[in-house]
């Protein structure tokens, strides 16, 4: 049926394109033709005037030539000036637009395209060579639907879902990954950063009995030591979070990528120590209280709290332990132009060449918070 329509259709438009050319223009033919009478009619008045005595024969002489000459270009152009191609060169013309031209795209056509191909599946993208990553995502749950105990896919799932910020789906992947795979360090300290991170950063009961369960495996284990640390601090003894991180520091490679975040860490529990009213430190009665709540009443309690402290600290900006929690809170919620904001705001009383600053920056980094213009 596509043929059917679409060649004729192509031949039509062709010889529509082509139909001037069976056609020879006859309107410049008259033209030519009344000059050189005019100039004929010229010529005998000039022999009628010489006649008479009016011009002399010098002057009759030259002004015939000079007419002669207009005459003989007029007549030039009356004879040749309507001839266009020629008949046997229209014809191939008219030829070549209707027929070689269409069957050329036709078979054009047929090696790039395909009129009874349907529309690209999700199924027939899922096997492109270079799918993106919402194609890879579907791919790999379609995977998982048909075969739940595989949990090797669980455990690749796990960090996109971690990425894109679906830290629910992550942590349900990682729990699938531990049962049908087996624990590791890495697994565990995985699946309790995912509670946490779906919890605003705090460390939530679940969370830290997946880092207990990590340094079980490694005690070694820098994430789990550190979440561990920071759940102390939310509990509301920060001296021994305090200490914990010093430790952890202190273990490590002075290089560690991580090493600024501790740091940053060690300076907020400070903070707080030394103001614990200060605004965005949640008490340990706000976390079992999120701990409590089903998804969308936490989520609900979260934007309440950043909205808060959002208002709060546009009145006391000296706040640097409550920038770090905005920043942080705006990623959990999905809303980086929002973290990306703050993140400038916060710059704009601890500026980023001083330790603060530097911290805020370090952490924008960690959570993938927009940083344009926020550089030193």
């Amino acid at each position: 049926m596509f043929w059917i329509v679409s060649l004729p259709i192509a031949v039509i438009a062709a010889f529509i394109v082509a139909a001037p050319l069976m056609r020879r223009p006859a309107a410049a033919l008259p033209a030519s033709a009344n000059d050189a009478e005019v100039y004929r009619d010229q010529l005998a008045e000039i022999d009628r005037d010489q006649a008479a005595g009016l011009i002399e024969a010098d002057q009759a002489k030259q002004a015939r030539a000079e007419i002669a000459r207009r005459l003989i270009a007029a007549s030039e152009k009356s004879e040749g000036g309507g001839a266009g191609l020629s008949r046997g060169a229209a014809v191939g013309v008219i030829l070549f637009l209707c027929l070689f031209l269409p069957a050329a795209a036709g078979l054009l056509y047929l090696r790039t395209g395909n009129p009874e191909f349907p529309d690209l599946p999700l199924a027939m993208r899922m096997n492109e060579a270079d799918p993106d990553i919402n194609v890879l995502i579907a791919k790999t749950e379609a995977h998982l639907a048909a075969n739940p105990t595989d949990g090797r896919g669980w455990a690749l799932l796990a960090p996109i879902y971690m990425r894109r910020m679906r830290t629910e789906d992550a942590a349900d992947a990682y729990r699938n990954a531990i049962r049908y795979q087996g624990g590791s360090a890495e697994l565990y300290g995985a699946l309790g950063e995912a509670i946490a991170a779906g919890n605003q950063g705090m460390v939530t009961k679940d969370a830290g009995a997946a880092f207990m369960e990590a340094l079980k495996l490694d005690p070694t284990d820098a994430r789990a030591r550190f979440y561990l640390a920071l759940a102390e601090g939310q509990s509301g003894d920060r001296a021994k979070a305090i200490a914990d991180l010093e430790a952890l520091a202190a273990s490590a490679p002075k290089d560690a990528p991580w090493q600024e975040i501790v740091a940053a860490q060690i300076m907020r529990f400070r903070a707080e120590a030394a103001n614990p009213a200060a605004p965005g430190n949640p008490s340990a009665a706000d976390v079992e209280a999120a701990a409590g709540l089903n998804d969308a009443d936490r989520m609900q309690m979260i934007r309440t709290m950043v909205e808060s402290l959002d208002a709060r600290l546009t009145d006391e900006p000296a706040n640097f332990e409550g920038w770090q929690r905005l920043i942080r809170s705006y990623m959990v919620l999905g809303d980086p132009a929002k973290a990306g904001e703050a993140l400038k705001r916060g710059l704009a009383a601890f500026p980023a060449n001083t330790d603060n600053g530097k911290a805020l920056m370090a952490l924008a980094r960690e959570v993938g918070a927009p940083m344009e213009g926020a550089t030193p």
